[in-house]
């Protein structure tokens, strides 16, 4: 009896403890996420490497992605500024979050990498027919040892792995070396307007850093404040989503005396930083044009607080992903530059999912306004700009066709 009495008075203490947790509309969460990730308002303090380590890594599955997201988050961005990091090396291409290519400061390439190694290794069980009587170690070692001697391509080291395993399927050799060794793109892939071939060899390497290792493994506690300072108010679902880490509840509740706990709308439990900035809903927030697979979409379990639900799979075409933009705070519409080297032309097509009519003249001065606004760091080598509302799903690849 004492045992049940005891267990009622903590549900009910809980139940108090919650009821007076702040909830935070979508709005709310709206507003402080964008603020976390430089779209409320363009940084002016921050340099380009001290941006990139802020939001933990930049979406780079493309070349131009890294540049389109800095352009849209930092005050006077120069894209040369980002290229000449990535040719002094002190910035670098790798897989990290959700398995896909990033861009990281030296600094957190090695020891996100680290972070995220069980998620990277569990991808390998897809790929597990095609590996039957591989040792990854010594897979391990013979990728080392020839991604040091000189960079390759994935054929030349699927090649290269094939004469140890002939039988092997060379894909899932390939794909098996990108999981257990932390491998980089060297340039000049990622430079700007230079970009080459994707050729791979590993961070410590490229680095100057030996046995991959750059400083000391990013623990999963200061990466859990690392992804509230850049992506909260979050639930522990979130960072797992973001991360495609397990869990991670444990590493919440240590943390719990130090953090702050809200609700959102649904009544799932969201934690922040005490002192995290929390704008007022109100805090106007003006259009940002992004790059396909930015962060910011793709990092939370529930997307509402920028994807209407209205919108949902609204962002891609088959296995082409479309550059978005926001428009009062929420994804809006597509967009797309076409530029024309021959004449010096660049023309920015943009696509709300309500028809344009619909917008008010406001909003789209603001878009126009912004769009010139990226033009002018992004499209640099041009003499002439467009802007123009249009259908993005049937501009082709030489311009020379745009929806009107």
């Amino acid at each position: 009896m004492q045992a049940k009495t005891k267990t009622k008075t903590k549900t009910k203490a809980m139940v108090k403890a919650q009821a007076r947790e702040r909830v935070l509309g979508r709005l709310a969460l709206n507003r402080a996420t964008l603020d976390r990730q430089l779209l409320l308002r363009r940084s002016t303090d921050l340099s380009v490497e001290d941006a990139v380590g802020h939001l933990v890594g930049l979406q780079a599955q493309n070349v131009k992605p890294p540049y389109y997201a800095l352009a849209a988050r930092l005050e006077g961005f120069d894209p040369a500024e980002l290229s000449g990091l990535l040719a002094d090396r002190r910035v670098v291409r790798t897989v990290t979050m959700r398995s896909t290519i990033h861009l990281h400061t030296a600094e957190d390439a090695f020891p996100v990498r680290q972070l995220m190694q069980s998620a990277l290794e569990r991808e390998l069980t897809a790929f597990r027919a095609g590996l039957v009587g591989v040792d990854l170690k010594e897979l391990a070692g013979i990728a080392r040892e020839a991604v040091e001697v000189e960079p390759r391509t994935m054929k030349q080291l699927r090649e290269v792995l094939l004469v140890r395993w002939p039988d092997a399927d060379p894909q899932s050799l390939a794909i098996a070396a990108r999981c257990v060794l932390p491998l980089v793109q060297v340039t000049p892939r990622g430079l700007w307007r230079r970009s080459g071939q994707v050729a791979l060899t590993t961070a410590g390497h490229w680095l100057g850093t030996p046995g991959d290792s750059q400083g000391d493994a990013a623990g999963p506690d200061a990466m859990v404040l690392r992804y509230l300072a850049a992506f909260g108010p979050a639930s522990v679902k979130d960072m797992q989503t973001w991360a495609r880490l397990t869990r991670l509840r444990e590493v919440f509740e240590r943390l719990r005396p130090g953090l702050r706990t809200f609700r959102d709308e649904n009544g799932v439990e969201l934690f922040d930083l005490p002192d995290a900035p929390r704008p007022d809903p109100d805090t106007p927030a003006p259009p940002r044009f992004l790059p396909e697979y930015d962060n910011l979409l793709l990092s939370h379990a529930d997307r509402t607080r920028v994807v209407p639900a209205a919108y949902k799979g609204r962002t891609w075409k088959g296995n082409y992903t479309y550059c978005v933009f926001l428009l009062d705070g929420f994804l809006a519409g597509l967009w797309r530059l076409v530029e024309d080297a021959g004449s010096g032309t660049a023309v920015l097509v943009i696509e709300p999912f309500e028809s344009p009519e619909k917008l008010g003249r406001e909003q789209r001065d603001a878009l126009t306004t912004e769009a010139g606004r990226m033009l002018t760091r992004i499209a640099e080598t041009s003499t002439s700009y467009d802007i123009r509302f249009g259908t993005v799903y049937g501009t082709v690849k030489d311009g020379s066709a745009l929806g009107q």
